[in-house]
């Protein structure tokens, strides 16, 4: 059995839930603190109020043993570790490669609040200025767990939830190590990264019926080795193809493919199996969402976009003449199964589009993602074998998503609308230019003009330099950054018609540094103004 360590800001609630956790679980807790002040005879608050550098040694070295001797309890163990072990070192390396990592994640606000007397967590005693900045500095940390759990629930529901996501990891098989987990109770789904299909396939096979939809570009590369990594049971799985393209989330396309699955018989336990980019993922993924009231879908995206993002988080839907997205529902999949050898085949141009939301993720996780997406940014350009480097891009990307879906599935509590960086001018850029440019392209110059929006808008703060640097990470993947000549009259319409408007003006999402970004509310006419000072309004 796999240990089970819990990560998190102080006063998460790791101690508490790790208990309750160990006893329902029937494992053995052990207390990552507890094992520091019994080795060196002090507690870990006056070994950080005399040295942290020094406690972060002892704390490793403590980590070290720990896993050095897990193997003693057959059981199992879970070990609530501190705020800051998964922060320092290589202990969150460590402790993916042992076992399941999982974050329990809490407002900097909350977390104080439970501290209470802060003579026991002495990096909370700090000004609130203070304790902030540890909490944005450590958060691309705790983001790299395999699942997060919003600690902001009561106990017993946020050990419910551990205990759903160490059952669902223990049966990932292999692919566990790699993988990311979406924490949604009993909808909790696992994305899989592998370098093959089988890879990526072979513990979220489904047990019943299969209908597989794919595109007509994707179908004559990866129907064949989709069938084999299914297996046998599934060699002659009905298979439903879409014509390439956006143009396939349409109305017309939604209503055959519902015919066509009816005519199969399927019944409920009948599996859809998405088999493509975006597009097959969102239209399959509404068909699902919609037939019978609801069947089981399994995500394998073949693009970068799609494995890092649409395939992820249950949005599905179709667009329509006023818009892209317009029609659809939240529908969460059973599983997304992601292969990197999908990706030697993909277009040249779709390759560098793909960059464009790897460039956001980067943009919102901060410097250590921007230098591993800058690192893997050559493939972009040269094409062939995809780096092996590119799976923890992907993960890091997935995490990111699935720690917002967790905490705001639906949208109404802001935090998901972060991902939609550089989509509010994107989106309408897409939807003006009519088929001219991919969705990553488009995404690529809604970063620029959110860098531009972003340093002329009081309380932004976004340097002027950022631009620049995104305009030069773009350049690196093959994407344009000139955005200017597409901010016709029809993307002001298409900006008008969008999802994201609200009452008095359009949501956007703003970057003050790589890293740190917050959703505004941007009334139309200023942005205007900002982005076309030239132009008569």
């Amino acid at each position: 059995m796999d240990p089970l360590f819990l990560i998190g800001f102080p006063a998460s609630g790791k101690t508490t839930v790790g208990r309750r956790l160990a006893a329902r679980l029937s494992r053995r807790f052990i207390d990552l603190d507890d094992v520091i002040e019994e080795e060196t005879g002090e507690t870990p608050a006056a070994l950080v109020g005399r040295s942290e550098p020094r406690f972060r040694k002892i704390e490793a070295a403590a980590l070290r043993h720990i896993l050095d001797e897990a193997g003693r309890f057959p059981e199992g163990i879970v070990v609530a570790t501190g705020g800051g072990a998964a922060a320092h070192g290589d202990n969150l390396a460590r402790m993916r490669q042992a076992g399941l990592v999982v974050t329990l994640a809490i407002d900097p606000k909350l977390a104080v609040e439970r501290a209470g007397d802060v003579a026991a967590r002495p990096l909370l005693a700090r000004p609130w200025s203070g304790i902030v900045e540890l909490a944005e500095r450590r958060q691309p940390f705790y983001r790299q767990a395999h699942a997060v759990v919003d600690a902001s629930l009561p106990v017993e529901q946020v050990v419910s939830a551990v205990a759903a996501l160490a059952t669902r990891y223990q049966a990932l098989g292999p692919a566990r190590r790699d993988a990311v987990l979406v924490g949604l109770g009993e909808r909790t789904y696992p994305i899989t990264l592998a370098a093959s299909l089988e890879g990526a396939l072979g513990h979220v096979r489904p047990a019943g019926r299969v209908v597989i939809i794919t595109d007509d570009q994707v179908a004559p590369l990866w129907l064949g080795p989709l069938r084999a990594a299914l297996g046998d049971a599934h060699a002659h799985a009905p298979v439903c193809v879409v014509p390439a393209g956006e143009g396939a989330k349409c109305f017309a396309q939604y209503q055959a493919l519902c015919e066509a699955l009816l005519g199969h018989g399927v019944d409920r336990d009948t599996t859809v199996v998405a088999l493509g980019g975006g597009v097959v993922g969102d239209l399959a993924g509404f068909v699902a969402a919609t037939v019978l009231r609801g069947l089981p879908i399994l995500q394998v995206p073949t693009t970068l976009v799609a494995m890092t993002d649409s395939a992820i988080g249950g949005k599905t839907a179709i667009d329509t003449p006023a818009g892209k997205n317009l029609v659809g529902a939240f529908w969460q999949p059973s599983a997304v199964a992601a292969a990197l050898d999908t990706l030697t085949t993909l277009p040249a141009r779709q390759r560098r589009a793909g960059f464009g939301e790897l460039w956001k993720y980067a943009l919102l996780d901060g410097e250590a993602m921007w230098e591993a997406v800058w690192e893997c940014a050559p493939w972009a350009l040269q094409g062939g074998e995809a780096p092996p480097e590119l799976i923890d891009v992907i993960r890091r990307a997935a995490a990111y998503k699935a720690q917002v879906v967790v905490q705001d599935e639906r949208e109404t509590a802001g935090l998901r609308v972060l991902l939609n960086l550089g989509h509010t001018l994107g989106h309408a850029i897409e939807t003006a230019s009519a088929g001219e440019l991919l969705h990553g392209e488009a995404v690529a110059l809604g970063l620029v003009a959110a860098c531009r929006v972003s340093h002329h808008l009081t309380g932004a703060g976004c340097a002027p330099e950022l631009e620049g640097r995104v305009v030069e990470a773009l350049a690196r993947t093959g994407l344009s950054a000139d955005f200017e000549p597409y901010l016709d009259e029809k993307a002001w319409d298409a900006l008008s018609l969008d999802k994201k408007r609200v009452t008095g003006g359009v949501r956007f999402v703003a970057i003050r540094e790589v890293g740190r970004c917050l959703p505004i509310t941007v009334d139309l006419t200023e942005l205007r103004r900002i982005l076309r000072p030239s132009a008569t309004v």
